[in-house]
């Protein structure tokens, strides 16, 4: 009787210690996970600074012009930095002379990036290419082009980029650019198409487009009659 009693004990004991181990092993592989996942954003997070940072880089060595198919999603607050450093180059560009064009899907919501960007000094227009939405890219001159690449859809974000100093690439995409950009709307007019279509207050829209009211009354007229 003794000897099953300390049997029993052992087993209970090596089963209290084999659940303690399973459950050390169990909370290992999720700090494990994590810290894989961390690793994984820290990368996404730099591969994307690197497209950032090519975009302003290419655009500070533009003499002549400066032509861009982007996706003009509102940036979130990590990429507003980002972002205004894209806007200060544009504008150093435009004082410089320099001619920059920037293309953005027809979407309500693209008009708050629309604005920044015309702000800037920047053409801003509006189209539907079929290719407008999963493709992102700029070229600079003749000879240099950055090229963004999404997440594994098409509607993310930009992953990354690169930047490639090629004539023959860049007239290739100059030419799909122009392409898109004759058939597309000026950035007033469609800001103006939009006011027609919704029939909301100057109020309103600036609410839903996160752009400031004074920016959204300039194109409204005595045909428009908004919804209060």
């Amino acid at each position: 009787m003794k000897i099953e009693i300390s049997l029993l004990v052992i087993e209970s004991v090596l089963l209290l210690f084999t659940i303690l181990l399973l459950l050390d092993s169990i909370k290992e592989g999720r700090s494990r996970s994590k810290l894989l996942l961390e690793v994984e954003r820290a990368t996404k997070a730099f591969t994307r600074i690197e497209y950032f940072l090519a975009v302003v880089d290419s655009m500070s060595d533009a003499r002549r012009e400066v032509e861009g198919l982007i996706t003009g999603r509102h940036p979130g607050h990590i990429d507003k930095k980002r972002t205004d450093d894209i806007l200060n180059a544009i504008e150093k560009a435009a004082r410089n002379g320099v001619s920059v064009k920037y293309l953005l899907p027809r979407f309500h919501d693209r008009l708050y990036m629309g604005s920044l960007y015309a702000k800037a000094g920047a053409e801003v227009r509006y189209g539907g290419c079929p290719i407008l939405h999963d493709l992102r890219y700029m070229t600079v001159d003749d000879r240099m082009t950055v090229i963004g690449i999404p997440e594994d859809s098409e509607k993310e974000a930009t992953k990354k980029g690169f930047q490639i100093v090629s004539e023959g690439l860049t007239s290739i995409l100059r030419e799909h650019f122009n392409h898109c950009w004759s058939s597309a709307i000026s950035y007033e007019e469609y800001m103006k198409e939009v006011i027609r279509q919704t029939k909301a207050s100057p109020r309103h829209l600036a609410l839903e487009l996160k752009i400031e009211e004074k920016e959204i009354e300039k194109f409204y007229d005595g045909s428009d009659e908004p919804e209060q």
